[in-house]
């Protein structure tokens, strides 16, 4: 059956399980933060949950450790000569060759992987959007953390797993805690908080236009790969989750709302038309929305203690300064026009968050280009895969010329 996070009961959900409950993961992205928390999350479920293939972008070293230590059947890589280095080596996976691929053909070949139960896709940016695709068409439970494929083109993502009857699960922590504090059906809900740390920038009383690479890239709470992280500190993440949460869980915009919240303990909440509201707390740390990802809809033992509450103390929560950072502004107004608006904002913002990391362009630059950028885009539908991929190399071209 198919599982969305937009059915109208959530405790009409059933998962069928083998008896021994085992999972066999692929998992896309493995030498990042993310991909990495997973194999630390599977070593602790213990040998049910089998990786079966890995894929890595430019990290050769990385990802021969991991074929070493966690024997997968297959592993992609970007470039074809990494590709050809590990094919050379000669290694045999159970008495086969391991299958080595490359280049987008190999995600996607591995998003589909035969025989695999769960497909974790944790590849950053647009690059994830037709490996996703591949998953939901070939009927996966796909554990979603690279969040710019479903702003790219979210309407299509959501209806193809519904066609291919294909699950759909959240790995951000945000979404993933709304996921685990809902009940019952949409009606009943009145909005969708999601917390936000602020970033290292939100008492900052400096100039954010003088702020270097090295400041934003030093965040209080979470170690994220540098482009979520330059995100957070601009807060176009949280524009961008707000995004996500519309589309995975069927609500307007103005009724996803964002806090800032400092210690990082809230990662969500959901407020109900009765008054009540339903939080999930827990430290700030990733293992535990990937495990309830590949585990769901069963709650193991993992990695994660228990929240000591009194050592927590406080607990903040603040109004977004929406002025002094206004990729907020711009995330929900692209979200509101819809169409491909949030395609364009997407794109620029990977175009312009890459280039100040490359110190071509200042911290406030980044919002100024994703601006512009817009602001020539004259609106369109994302109805097709070709129409989103048009649509998103369009954005990056215009975004580049506004670098200078």
């Amino acid at each position: 059956m198919t599982t969305l996070l937009t059915d109208k009961s959530l405790s009409q959900v059933r998962v069928r399980l083998p008896s021994s409950h085992e999972r066999k993961v692929v998992i896309l992205g493995s030498t990042g933060s993310i991909g990495v928390n997973t194999l630390k999350v599977m070593d602790q479920l213990g040998p049910s949950f089998r990786v079966v293939a890995l894929s890595a972008y430019g990290n050769i070293t990385k990802l021969l450790e991991q074929i070493k230590q966690y024997s997968p059947e297959a592993v992609a890589v970007w470039e074809a000569a990494d590709a050809e280095k590990i094919r050379s080596k000669g290694i045999r996976v159970r008495g086969k060759a391991l299958i080595v691929l490359s280049g987008i053909e190999g995600l996607v070949e591995l998003a589909q992987w035969s025989g695999a139960d769960v497909v974790l896709s944790a590849v950053v940016g647009a690059i994830g959007l037709r490996p996703l695709l591949a998953a939901l068409r070939a009927g996966k439970t796909v554990a979603l953390a690279n969040k710019e494929a479903l702003i790219m083109a979210g309407d299509l993502v959501m209806s193809e797993a519904k066609r291919w009857k294909a699950t759909l699960l959240p790995v951000d922590s945000e979404h993933s805690a709304i996921f685990q504090c809902l009940h019952g059906s949409r009606k009943e809900i009145n909005r969708l908080l999601l917390t936000a740390s602020g970033g290292p920038f939100y008492k900052y009383r400096g100039k954010l236009s003088e702020v270097t690479v090295e400041q934003a890239l030093n965040h209080p709470t979470w170690k994220m790969g540098k482009k979520i992280t330059i995100d957070s500190a601009t807060l176009m993440n949280k524009g961008i989750e707000t995004i996500e949460a519309a589309i995975l869980f069927g609500l307007p915009i103005d009724r996803v709302q964002i806090v800032i919240h400092p210690q990082s303990i809230v990662h969500s909440l959901v407020d109900y038309a009765d008054g009540a509201m339903l939080a999930q707390l827990s430290w700030p740390d990733m293992c535990l929305p990937i495990q309830y990802a590949l585990t769901y809809p069963l709650r193991l033992p993992g990695t994660l203690k228990s929240l000591d509450l009194p050592k927590v103390k406080n607990l903040e929560f603040f109004e977004p300064d929406f002025k002094r950072f206004p990729c907020l502004t711009l995330a929900r107004e692209a979200a509101r026009k819809g169409g491909s608006w949030p395609t364009v904002l997407n794109a620029a913002d990977e175009v312009a968050v890459y280039a100040f990391l490359n110190h071509r362009i200042r911290f406030t630059d980044i919002a100024r280009i994703v601006e512009k950028t817009l602001s020539k885009f004259k609106g369109s539908s994302r109805s097709t895969l070709e129409h989103v991929l048009d649509t998103d190399a369009w954005a990056r071209r215009t975004a580049k010329e506004f670098l200078t």
